[in-house]
């Protein structure tokens, strides 16, 4: 039978502080240049910078889903 995955409630996550600053960094630099380039493009770059997809979508689509830190 097919098994449906549920996730924990985002107050349930354990907040996790961001070490790796050049993820975070591209990151910035992705979102920034949305308004210019597009959500489109700035898929792309996360992609060659190889930004795991998840973080990419999380970020790019989900800006309300950010880590701060």
């Amino acid at each position: 039978m097919d098994e449906v995955q549920e996730h924990p409630a985002p107050a349930a996550r354990p907040r996790v502080t961001r070490t790796d600053l050049r993820t975070c960094d591209l990151v910035n630099q992705a979102v920034a240049s949305i308004p210019t380039l597009g959500l489109q493009r700035a898929a792309e770059f996360l992609a060659a910078m190889n930004i795991p997809a998840e973080i990419a979508v999380r970020t790019l689509v989900y800006p309300h889903r950010r880590r701060r830190g």
